[in-house]
């Protein structure tokens, strides 16, 4: 009686510490993601800096880009440009020159998808190519992704992260892409304003009207002009 029971003791220890082995071998391998991580704390709408960080989301436009990168200058103010690679790949010229200028350049897709309708597959074939062109331009690598029309899931951020860019969306939106008017645009991007504000823009005529007052207005309240980068350091 004594033997079955230490037999029995033995079988049920092997078994037990078979079952850990698999248990920590599976912890190792297959790591489960942080529960307390959600997707919107993988998503940027503000940063945490004394200042304002002016977004163009651009794909059109490139006569305006060239009007907003000489105000810009002026004021002496920095921005985030977020481009479209098709737009890119026929303005090279002025994609160096927004670099030039010392502004930050950012991915805005390739063909302007809705990429939360796309796979992780899907969002790599439309983000990836922007990247390589925008990094093959600059001559070094970018590190934003801003979905068109802020359209996102959690396949777009997974394929950003895969290309080692942060996933960039806004706090305050002029919708100066419907809304064609300068004042509007001013009040979107002014009122209510505060520290670590992105604030979306796009290139128009009314919003390189309203931009000088922008620019004036932030200066007053004592916000300097950021990059997005700067502002989430």
């Amino acid at each position: 009686m004594k033997k079955l029971s230490s037999r029995a003791v033995a079988v049920f220890t092997n078994c037990f510490l078979s079952l850990v082995l698999i248990v920590v071998a599976a912890v190792c391998f297959f790591p489960s993601a942080d529960p307390a991580v959600g997707l919107e704390d993988k998503v940027y709408r503000k940063g945490h800096a004394e200042g304002v960080s002016l977004m163009f989301n651009v794909y059109w436009g490139t006569d305006i880009v060239y009007e907003l990168l000489d105000i810009l200058e002026e004021h002496g103010a920095v921005a985030t440009f977020f481009l479209g690679g098709c737009w890119a790949d026929d303005n090279v010229d002025c994609v160096k020159k927004i670099a030039a200028r010392g502004h930050e350049v950012g991915s805005h897709g390739y063909f302007h998808r809705a990429h939360d309708g796309l796979d992780l597959e899907g969002n790599l074939k439309e983000i990836g190519p922007s990247v390589e062109l925008l990094n093959l331009i600059l001559a070094r690598p970018i590190t934003l992704f801003a979905p068109p029309s802020g359209a996102y899931g959690d396949a777009a951020v997974e394929a950003a992260e895969n290309l080692g860019l942060k996933t960039i969306l806004w706090s305050k939106d002029t919708v100066d892409w419907r809304d064609k008017d300068a004042d509007t645009c001013f009040r979107r991007a002014t009122e209510g304003a505060e520290a670590g504000d992105f604030i979306l823009m796009h290139p128009m005529a009314h919003t390189a009207e309203a931009l000088p007052r922008i620019l004036a207005y932030f200066r007053n309240a004592g916000l300097p002009t950021l990059t997005v980068s700067e502002n989430l350091a």
